[in-house]
């Protein structure tokens, strides 16, 4: 990795028709989902997150049209709910951006936002954030990507909801289904300016930074192997398509999961028709 303002992946956005409905499931899951924020009038977005240890998962879904929330309400109208995009950590939003321009992409910002914040003993706070966005055609898989700057984490990494009936800890991995798993892969290293290195089985991963997840981009085939037993059914031809946690205790997982799950040699697996069009995976960390 020689981005010298990203670290790693920092959060995974999932994007919902029904934004109060996903946090239910979510939580039916066994994740303890944060209180709904709202964005501001020109994002248009409310959200509701899974915080993990140093990463987490954001659902997104749009209030009220706008401009700015156009590609994501066009993914919805396309493909429904699912993953969208994934967010890097930046340590300065500004000089990461001005690094991606030096290397031929234009960026999109950075852009300063905030959004209102209950802390636990009922204070109101704000969430204060950068963000610069990759160009929206350079989309490996057909993943967006960008890069958030935390400029307040004491208001976003609450000790109290980091802790999940399921256990989870981290993202480990996020799988990316395509026709053509190696040429996305590489189109992502170029991005980030990492590594691609293909598996013996034809999955090739990506390394996002650091001790954070990886990106493994599969054909349908390997997917389907990697996760046996699971239905794929409804799932895109293109796409970010799941997420897998490392978790403390699987028996726990297992329990939270409920009827949603179906265990396997993997682990726990939540397919993506009970997961708002992800494929949850739950592994010993």
């Amino acid at each position: 990795m020689t981005l010298k303002n990203i670290v790693g992946i920092d959060h995974a956005v999932v994007v919902v028709k029904d934004l109060d409905a996903a946090a239910a499931n979510w939580k039916s899951l066994g994740f303890t989902v944060s209180p709904r924020g709202t964005h501001s009038a020109k994002m248009g977005s409310g959200n509701y997150t899974m915080m993990l240890g140093p990463d987490y998962v954001e659902l997104l879904g749009v209030l009220n049209e706008t401009e700015h929330n156009a590609p994501t309400r066009a993914f919805l109208a396309k493909r429904g709910d699912g993953i969208e995009r994934i967010a890097f950590t930046t340590t300065d939003a500004a000089v990461g951006a001005e690094e991606i321009r030096a290397r031929g992409y234009t960026p999109i910002g950075p852009t300063d936002f905030e959004r209102p914040v209950t802390m636990p003993d009922g204070s109101l706070s704000a969430a204060k954030f950068a963000t610069y966005q990759w160009p929206y055609e350079e989309a490996p898989g057909g993943l967006r990507i960008f890069a958030c700057q935390h400029k307040t984490r004491e208001t976003v990494w609450i000790p109290e909801l980091q802790v999940h009936a399921n256990t989870a800890k981290r993202l480990k991995k996020v799988f990316i289904v395509t026709p053509e798993p190696e040429t996305d892969a590489q189109h992502m290293a170029k991005l980030i300016d990492g590594s691609a290195k293909t598996e013996a089985d034809g999955a090739v991963t990506v390394p996002s930074g650091g001790d954070r997840a990886d990106f493994v981009f599969v054909t349908k085939d390997v997917l389907a192997k990697h996760f046996p037993g699971t239905s794929l059914a409804g799932i895109p031809e293109r796409g970010g398509i799941s997420l897998v946690f490392g978790v403390a205790d699987i028996a726990a997982a297992e329990k939270a999961a409920g009827s949603a799950d179906s265990r396997s040699d993997v682990g726990v697996v939540v397919p993506p028709s009970k997961g708002n069009g992800v494929l949850l995976a739950f592994v010993k960390d």
